[in-house]
């Protein structure tokens, strides 16, 4: 922390100095002496002689130089290093101070009890929780300090590299033993990506490799991984084919030969997946400059674009190439995009849209290609492309433009694409999902587990905008999206409506994330379900959405989406989440409702409120009555929906979806939020709770709903006085009101559910 790093620079300085020191002595060198040989009276063997020794001497003049100035480099370029990583340290040691920790010369971090006043450092000593609070935050900024510290060793270490290499005479053939370098770089980066690369090489071909080496070739990808210059000469130098096999030998020793070292070699399969994220960064979005545009291919035969034309044309060749066996292949692109899961850094928008393209075009030409057949190869997925829309599916605007039904680009750089409906579509021109295929005394195929669990993820994030949700997040219902994400949204549910009948059948994989998307949605199918206004009802038979008050709001075919519903609610947590966004949608909308509003208008509203939630009633009746449902079975589905439709809402007064957290107050909540504190407790109370169908048949008794959404919303007005015979009276009719509507949506959708013709 103390260290002058103003002495590099210093130094850089002296080591110019030292080159054009050098060339003045090259200068009189080729005057005085080298020119001897050169003239005319100096002639015979020795002559020849002599001048290829003065050559020797001559060009050593001329690499001492190259080598002194890139050692000056070198100096400037881990100056900038040094001081980039102490000021982030420096940073990092005040905001710890700032939160109230100590921190020591040697980084140790503490609790500052001296800056607490009495009554908190009372409080400190007798309560627990404070204690371990405060013991969980010592140890967020101890690990913060001690990452920022590896840092800078790492970056030390990656100076040391280069200094070895950048001295190290690369002409053996120059007449020298050990001469100057006259082919020195001044690039750390390059230094660090060249030593990475022999060591990779030699694990590709299977060679042992020492810890110290593996050790390296960790610390350069940790040093380096936001560093597109080091990433992009280390996939230089070993190519998409080494590339393959340098990651399939590290599977190999993570999961047979070395399982001991399983963490060394996925530490090293993530630096990789980093390393190839850094290279392929691609400049513009592919909302702008899609692969195959014009503009894609004026910058691919640029200067800039030549490594990335480049590796992605050998990718093209490798991916196809069999690293397995006849009898268990393992192709190029299942290799390559398995180690892809591995990364942190988020992948270009451009590259993983020529990705998909590139796995779709080899699946057609190569039929199979993505089979998985008998026992796999341990960490790697078979379905590449399943496994690439995963990957996807974290940079949310890349899923977007993948599916966007629209294309991307404008005039003449646009490019279309059907990539929804060759993925999520049935019939003609659709994809045919690989299977798991065992041989032996007969051929035995399964379907794939994991089949369309990356298809749903990436959908997800196509038609929301943000990342896949986590367990424990919720939806919020009146999110706002972009057109693009909208018009997938839309598309999805045309591409997964029933062409004729009425069941869309939803893969299993597909119900929990799609759920996740269209609840986002939650206030546009409201409005949709209801079926009375007049906006959604024309774009429905249009483009599938408009724009209003600022805002792209969903638009689709009533019958089209309340199949697909029925489709998603095969999954009871797919129904639970749906039928929660409508319930907090209808809470937002009766908070809204402006106190003393004539009857009528209020009469209206909450007929048209409960029309939404008779929908999802005609929805769960449906699935009960299916045919296929057993006794035991519809227990079990009544349970769960039960259960995710509590369990998610007694959480505090907050939803997360994805990376934004909103609050939302009792008043708008307070029906949907008594509803579910009240049966989460009943619930909770029943020893039996995981498995009491009888419980959540209360939940899901539609008129225990309404009575308590429309009490909760009583409870808050003031225009209605719940202590009076006529403020009860009032509730009593509204919650017929609702109810009225809730009959009215139950029919509307039973019948879409039943009857084809409408």
């Amino acid at each position: 922390m103390t260290t002058d790093l103003s002495t590099l620079t210093t130094a850089a300085d002296r080591w110019d100095g030292m080159a054009k020191e050098l060339n003045k002595q090259e200068a009189a060198y080729r005057r005085d002496v080298h020119g001897i040989s050169m003239g005319p009276t100096w002639i015979g063997l020795s002559a020849d002689a002599a001048n290829r020794r003065f050559d020797i001497t001559l060009k050593e003049f001329q690499n001492a130089q190259v080598e002194a100035k890139a050692i000056a480099s070198l100096l400037r370029d881990a100056h900038t290093q040094f001081v980039d990583l102490r000021k982030k340290l420096e940073s990092a040691r005040d905001d710890a101070i700032a939160q109230g920790m100590k921190v020591s010369d040697q980084g140790v971090v503490t609790f500052d009890t001296e800056k607490l006043t009495q009554g908190e450092r009372t409080a400190y000593v007798h309560d627990p929780d404070y204690q371990e609070s405060v013991r969980k935050s010592v140890g967020s900024w101890q690990t913060r300090l001690d990452q920022l510290v590896k840092d800078v060793d790492d970056a030390d270490q990656g100076v040391e590299v280069a200094f070895k290499a950048a001295v190290i005479d690369s002409d053996v053939t120059d007449g020298t033993l050990n001469g100057f370098n006259g082919s020195a770089q001044g690039d750390i980066e390059k230094y660090e990506a060249e030593e990475a690369d022999e060591i990779a090489e030699r694990i590709a071909k299977g060679e042992k490799v020492s810890a110290a080496d593996l050790a390296e070739l960790r610390r350069a990808f940790r040093d380096n991984s936001d560093d597109k210059a080091f990433s992009q000469t280390f996939l230089s130098g070993l190519g998409p084919d080494a590339t393959i096999k340098f990651t399939n030998e590290l599977n190999d020793l993570a999961y047979d030969s070395d399982k001991s070292h399983k963490s060394v070699y996925m530490d090293l399969q993530g630096g990789l997946a980093d390393t190839v994220a850094r290279a392929t960064q691609v400049p513009g979005s592919v909302a702008d400059m899609p692969p195959g545009s014009q503009k894609f291919k004026d910058w691919l035969d640029s200067d800039d674009g030549a490594f990335y034309r480049q590796w992605t044309q050998g990718l093209e060749k490798a991916g196809t190439k069999n690293y397995g066996s006849n009898t268990n292949p393992l192709y190029g692109y299942q290799s390559f995009v398995s180690m892809m899961q591995h990364g942190d850094t988020k992948y270009d928008d451009q590259f993983l849209y020529q990705m998909g393209d590139d796995l779709i075009a080899a699946e057609k030409q190569h039929p199979g290609i993505f089979t998985e057949w008998g026992a796999g190869h341990d960490g790697i997925r078979a379905d590449a492309i399943d496994g690439l829309l995963g990957v996807m599916s974290k940079n949310p605007d890349a899923a977007t433009a993948f599916f966007d039904p629209a294309g991307n680009g404008d005039g003449a750089n646009h490019v279309g694409n059907d990539h929804l409906h060759y993925l999520a579509g049935s019939g003609d021109g659709t994809r045919e999902w690989p299977k798991h295929v065992t041989t032996g005394i007969s051929v035995i195929e399964m379907d794939d587990p994991l089949s369309r669990t990356g298809l749903g993820a990436a959908l997800e994030a196509a038609a929301t905008g943000h990342p896949p949700m986590h367990a424990g997040q919720d939806p919020w219902p009146e999110m706002k999206h972009s057109e693009a994400q909208t018009r997938v949204m839309h598309s999805i549910i045309t591409e997964l409506a029933p062409a004729s009948g009425t069941d869309a059948g939803v893969e299993a994989n597909l119900r929990q994330p799609l759920a996740n998307a269209l609840a986002e949605y939650g206030s546009d199918t409201h409005a949709i379900l209801a079926g009375v206004d007049i906006d959604y009802i024309r774009a429905a038979g249009g483009d599938g959405y408009f724009e209003k008050d600022g805002s792209t709001h969903l638009a689709a075919n009533a019958k089209d989406l309340v199949q697909v519903m029925r489709g998603l609610s095969e999954d009871p947590g797919a129904y639970a989440t749906l039928e929660k966004a409508e319930l907090r949608h209808i809470g937002n909308e009766l908070g809204t409702m402006p106190e003393g509003a004539a009857r009528g208008d209020i009469d209206e509203k909450l007929e048209n409120l409960g029309s939404g939630m008779g929908a999802y009633a005609a929805i769960k009746e449906d699935v009960l009555n299916d045919e296929r449902m057993s006794k035991y079975s519809e227990a079990d589905w009544k349970m769960k929906a039960a259960y995710h439709l509590v369990g998610g809402a007694v959480t505090p007064l907050y939803l997360t979806t994805g990376p934004v957290s909103i609050a939302y107050g009792d008043a708008l909540q307070r029906g949907v939020d008594t509803l579910t504190w009240d049966l989460g407790n009943s619930m909770k109370a029943d020893a039996d709770a995981t498995a009491n169908a009888g419980i959540a048949d209360t939940y899901l008794d539609a008129n225990k709903k309404v009575a308590y959404m429309v009490d909760g919303w009583a409870q808050e007005r003031s225009d209605i006085d719940l202590s009076t015979d006529e403020g009860r009276d009032m509730r009593s009719k509204f919650t017929t009101n609702m109810s009225q509507g809730h009959d009215r949506g139950a029919a509307t959708a039973g019948k879409y559910l039943t009857d084809t013709t409408n």
